[in-house]
């Protein structure tokens, strides 16, 4: 499969930086996307729009950087929830009509006028196909969307307002739990209208293809953020040379977990572990810092219960690019996020994931042949020793 780069693009459903996996995904497709362009001597001017939930989150971060060095521009979506009366009017359109994409068309309505603006400056068609036959192209940033069921209808809707302006689509890096291919037949039509599809590991790949999207218009590839650079220049000398254990933990998957308490005290356990029986200090790696699903929550519990031995440090919130820069750093990785685990498989760090979805298990087993002694779903966490028993056995063949 060739996908053709040099051409207008829109990518949609980023949630914002403060998840440093999103971040970390929009940061190295951008980056990737213009490499290919520049290798294949495309016009690296060609537009690509950034549609975002928070703006300013993204400016705060890496890719405000992006913007500023003209290798994309942002744009937020339109908010309907957040402006009562279009959301008055936009409700009562859609119910007299059963236009069910009318609210997605206005949550897109500035990235499209943004979009049409950029193409204007360079005398581009906006939506028509150029004279290569190209038409536009729009990028769903995949990573986990399809896996979250709350998630999907929306997904269908902005992929038809894509679809009927004009654009091929393309889903890129995306992972899809095979059981939600089975008996949702919507979904399974939504998927086969993208013109192409790239899953990041093996486990969705075949679910794709067994839920029968054409081997043509699909391709496995893995994540944009394993090419994510890493940002060393914060990151204190101490750390850089002093090999310590790094560790993650989320709300979300405290949610996820059969026992959360239990999966709360094997990490505290797992800490005393490593504080009594090595020399390494403990790094507490917070990768996402929403107000509602914020890992500096339970984190800070075990600082509180652990800073007293002076060997115990939380790292501020920062870019994905520096806390990859620290997380490489690491003699070893403990992780609940996805993408914090990304930073560390491909910074060479040997790497516990606590996982509880198909990307967990895909990703490893594309890495390592198996998942055993690699993951630890999270629903099956009752043994409180388990991450202790983990860590010895990666230790033992780390090579």
């Amino acid at each position: 499969m060739s996908i053709d780069l040099g051409r207008p693009i829109i990518l949609y459903m980023h949630a914002g930086s403060g998840n440093h996996g999103c971040e970390a995904i929009a940061d190295s497709l951008i980056r990737i996307i213009d490499a290919i362009r520049a290798y294949h001597g495309a016009d690296t001017r060609m537009p690509i729009v950034l549609v975002t939930n928070s703006a300013k989150q993204d400016r705060k971060y890496k890719l405000g950087e992006l913007e500023k060095s003209g290798l994309c521009t942002i744009v937020e979506e339109n908010h309907i929830d957040r402006r009562f009366f279009d959301h008055v009017l936009y409700y009562g359109y859609r119910k007299i009509t059963g236009d069910r994409e009318s609210f997605l068309r206005y949550k897109f309505r500035e990235a499209f006028r943004v979009y049409e603006d950029k193409c204007r400056e360079l005398d581009v068609p906006s939506y028509e196909p150029a004279e290569s036959g190209l038409r536009p192209l729009a990028v769903s940033i995949g990573g986990d969307n399809y896996c979250y069921p709350e998630m999907v209808e929306d997904l269908i809707l902005a992929h038809n307002v894509f679809k009927e302006k004009g654009f091929d689509t393309l889903l890129w890096g995306c992972s899809i739990e095979p059981d939600s291919l089975k008996d949702n037949a919507r979904l399974v039509e939504d998927l086969k209208s993208y013109t192409n599809i790239i899953a990041r590991e093996s486990i969705s790949y075949g679910a794709l293809l067994e839920a029968g999207i054409d081997k043509d218009k699909l391709e496995i590839r893995k994540d944009p953020a394993f090419e994510l650079l890493k940002d060393l220049k914060q990151v204190p000398e101490k750390i850089v040379n002093g090999g310590p254990v790094g560790i993650n933990l989320s709300p979300m998957v405290l949610d996820r977990a059969k026992f959360p308490d239990r999966v709360k005290e094997s990490y505290r356990k797992f800490i005393r572990f490593i504080l009594d029986t090595t020399d390494k200090d403990i790094l507490l790696v917070p990768h996402v810092v929403w107000p509602t699903s914020d890992d500096r929550k339970p984190l800070s519990e075990f600082f509180e219960e652990f800073k007293d031995t002076g060997r115990v440090q939380m790292i501020e919130d920062n870019s994905a690019e520096v806390l990859k820069g620290y997380i490489s750093c690491c003699s070893f990785f403990v992780g609940a996020r996805t993408h914090s685990t990304i930073a560390a498989y491909s910074t060479g760090v040997p790497t516990l994931v606590i996982g509880y979805s198909v990307k967990s298990r895909g990703i490893a087993t594309d890495l390592f042949g198996q998942t055993e002694n690699y993951v630890l779903p999270v629903q099956e966490i009752e043994d409180t020793d388990s991450l202790i028993r983990s860590y010895q056995w990666i230790m033992e063949n780390r090579k």
